[in-house]
């Protein structure tokens, strides 16, 4: 109730618009993109609590230590330890075969500076998981932002992110010049999503 109102006065105040699909009903790797600005989280919580999706993000480690750790854990957040990335997809799994549903926030473009390729890790633990894709976004040129397409990937790495990168053709985060191209490291080699992307 509390989260709702909060989202509620958000885009009342906000110059940004809600503009958005209908949130799935089901297990979802989220992907959060263009991931530009610390305001993407701040945005991805409004989105998430105005249209009632439980969202479950990754964040590192350290982020979890100390007084901070009650509070990431509140707001949906799972500690990923980088010298054990693959459990990060078994507690997925085990939350979905449990009957949680949620939208998992995931960023590949992993910083919020310009990069060259997207990392390959939200493509592997939808295939892994078995859950879809749902396009999140945010357009500083629109002052839009929200979920778009909720997609079923094939395993076959151009032709999905071809999808994706048609969604977000358009969308230019909150800070433009950061912005990363969809593209993963995969589409230029072998095709095949590597276990430490």
């Amino acid at each position: 109730m509390l989260r709702s109102l909060m989202a509620r006065l958000f885009w009342a105040l906000s110059r940004w618009r809600l503009v958005s699909e209908p949130a799935p009903d089901r297990p979802t790797v989220l992907v959060g993109a263009p991931h530009t600005s610390n305001w993407d989280f701040v945005i991805m919580l409004a989105i998430a609590w105005r249209l009632q999706v439980p969202v479950r993000w990754l964040g590192k480690s350290s982020l979890f230590r100390g007084w901070r750790g009650p509070l990431m854990r509140g707001l949906g957040g799972i500690p990923v330890d980088r010298k054990n990335p693959a459990r990060v997809v078994d507690e997925v799994v085990a939350r979905v075969h449990a009957g949680e549903v949620f939208g998992l926030v995931v960023t590949p473009e992993g910083t919020r500076g310009a990069g060259s390729h997207w990392k390959s890790g939200f493509y592997r633990i939808a295939l892994q998981a078995g859950m879809p894709v749902t396009l999140g976004y945010v357009d500083r040129t629109t002052m839009t932002t929200g979920l778009g397409p909720t997609l079923e990937l094939t395993g076959d790495i151009p032709a999905d992110m071809d999808r994706i990168r048609a969604f977000y053709a358009d969308k230019a985060g909150v800070r433009p010049a950061l912005r990363t191209e969809p593209r993963l490291r995969e589409e230029d080699g072998t095709g095949a999503v590597s276990p430490d992307a």
